[in-house]
């Protein structure tokens, strides 16, 4: 529902009226921004592949992760930042090498990264770390260098710890809770059977079984 400005009563009031000219803009260039992406255009597509092409070609063990995994595992959702996961040490060296030649810190001595180039926030987790809130828990950041699965060009982790890493984010993290949505949304775009419970650690298993019957729910519209 739109809303407008009664210069009246100097309040905002609901119902039909002119949507500001700042909004429609705002939704143009999302619009537009999302055509991109589905021509495998975007910003965030070339800061991935850039991002990618340096670490495979410097053999920094990595993992791709957040929503460009969602993409490769079966549900399609567009997106404007990178997320990967190295290891401590190897991101130190890439800071090393790159802070100030395309990359910067959005926050120093962290892995909150700029591609300066793209003007795409890249975060980089660290392996051994923990899900969501950060605190100790039965499941944490895995080592890329043992569980990536790598193809040609990108290394992801297997869809199970993937699934791990995103049921113990939600479950500990209010702000999080977008990481629950998007394994319901995974179950419900790649049809996966409850029995993947089975390949999930003990802690998460619970919570699993919980969403995947949400994702069976019918849309009654």
């Amino acid at each position: 529902m739109l809303y407008a400005m009664d210069d009246s009563l100097g309040a905002t009031t609901w119902g039909a009226g002119r949507l500001p000219p700042e909004a429609e803009a705002r939704f143009v260039a999302g619009v537009e921004y999302c055509g991109r992406f589905l021509m495998g255009q975007s910003e965030a597509q070339a800061a991935l592949y850039r991002l990618t092409a340096l670490l495979e070609s410097e053999g920094f063990p990595y993992a791709v992760i957040g929503a460009f995994a969602l993409n490769e595992y079966g549900h399609r959702r567009v997106t404007v930042d990178v997320d990967i996961l190295m290891r401590d040490a190897d991101l130190q060296e890439f800071k090393r090498r790159h802070l100030g030649k395309g990359y910067a810190e959005r926050e120093p001595g962290t892995g909150k990264l700029l591609d300066t180039e793209h003007g795409v926030n890249v975060d980089v987790l660290s392996a051994g770390r923990f899900p969501g809130d950060d605190k100790p828990k039965p499941i944490a950041f895995q080592d890329p260098a043992v569980e990536a699965l790598r193809g040609e060009r990108f290394a992801l982790l297997p869809m199970p710890r993937y699934i791990e890493l995103k049921l113990a984010s939600g479950m500990v993290a209010p702000h999080r809770a977008k990481d629950l949505v998007d394994v319901q949304e995974l179950i419900r775009s790649a049809g996966l059977p409850c029995e993947l419970a089975r390949e999930l650690h003990p802690w998460v298993r619970d919570k699993f079984d919980e969403v995947w019957r949400l994702a069976q729910t019918p849309d009654p519209f």
